[in-house]
């Protein structure tokens, strides 16, 4: 960060899944798929799916509640809040400000950011930036996606991929040598047909053609995506690395983008870590795009895999095509075992 800004670090974090479990065998009775296939491929054993009358921001309200109480904060002391999402609840109102209504923070600015799967990353470095120019004390950042509502149960190719969650994560100015040292955010638009969901905008209003088009729903050219991945994850990993000053050999732990086991190793590779270093709960929840750094994070603290000082990584890479990496020297202590 530069010098005349104050650092700016986590000091809570929170997740919320659903309740609802979907495995590999449950989608071997829906399409042509099969639980080996899948893991061979993907890594992904199951995946949690949000009930009917469930939006983003019923998942988005409790795991901010639980990064509020890590943090020690109610939610008036909030003074920004951004969701990071592609499922809102609706294009509009933000569903920012719907959680801010919920929270009863009531005088936080709100909003929301799409920037795919790089949602939470392009989001943490947006909130950052107010804080670190003392624009503001507080900042919520939420990831938070149903991805659930917008596949097409019918494509093999994409329905085994994706699940839903929630993860926040509470920001403030910490002492100096801690939080963010360094960030790398990108985008190529030449790649925007890569992976989208097409109809719904102002180019393909909503009409009963593009509903019976699947138009509505994920679609994704799944080699060329791989392809783009494999590359970005680690060239933006040690871009945020050379701006915070440090070699790849000082980084304690990465949370990588949970999206695909072998994109995940090929990230770990180019950064030399040991397995051990790296986060993966994908086996369990699949791809939550913008949720999926959150809830990583979020767990590995809860767990104790991350002390206080530790050079943790987080990169993702998402629709756009966009990617994102962020470096922090971790704030927070290690949790108290109960």
């Amino acid at each position: 960060m530069p010098a005349l800004l104050r650092p700016v670090g986590i000091v809570g974090t929170g997740s919320c899944l659903p309740e609802r479990v979907l495995t590999n065998a449950e989608l071997e009775q829906m399409v042509d798929t099969s639980d080996e296939w899948i893991r061979s491929r993907t890594g992904i054993r199951e995946r949690r799916i949000a009930s009917q009358d469930t939006a983003a921001s019923d998942l988005a309200v409790p795991a901010a509640v639980k990064a509020l109480k890590m943090a020690g904060l109610t939610a008036e002391a909030v003074d920004l809040i951004i969701v990071a999402t592609v499922t809102p609840d609706t294009l509009f109102p933000a569903t920012a400000c719907l959680v801010q209504e919920r929270l009863g923070a009531r005088g936080a600015a709100a909003f929301d950011l799409s920037a795919g799967c790089s949602g939470f990353i392009y989001a943490l470095a947006a909130a950052s930036q107010f804080i670190a120019a003392g624009v503001y004390q507080t900042a919520l950042v939420i990831g938070v996606e149903i991805l659930s509502k917008i596949i097409n149960w019918q494509d093999r190719n994409t329905c085994v991929l994706f699940g839903d969650g929630a993860g926040a994560v509470v920001l403030q100015a910490v002492p100096a040598g801690e939080g963010l040292l360094g960030l790398h955010l990108g985008a190529d638009g030449s790649g925007g047909s890569l992976l989208s969901m097409p109809a719904g905008g102002s180019r393909l209003p909503a009409s009963s053609s593009t509903v019976e088009k699947h138009l509505h729903t994920i679609h994704m050219n799944g080699p060329e995506v791989f392809k783009f991945a494999v590359r970005v994850m680690g060239e933006a990993s040690l871009k945020a690395l050379e701006q915070a000053g440090l070699r790849k050999e000082e980084v304690d732990f990465l949370i990588p983008h949970q999206a695909n086991i072998r994109i995940i190793e090929a990230a770990t590779k180019r950064l030399g870590l040991a397995p051990e270093k790296v986060y993966v709960n994908l086996d369990r929840y699949g791809n939550m795009s913008s949720a999926s750094i959150p809830v990583a994070l979020d767990e590995a603290y809860r767990e104790g895999r991350l002390k206080r000082g530790d050079k943790v990584v987080l990169v993702a890479f998402g629709a756009g095509l966009t990617w994102g990496a962020a470096v922090l020297s971790w704030s927070l202590a290690s949790p108290e075992r109960s």
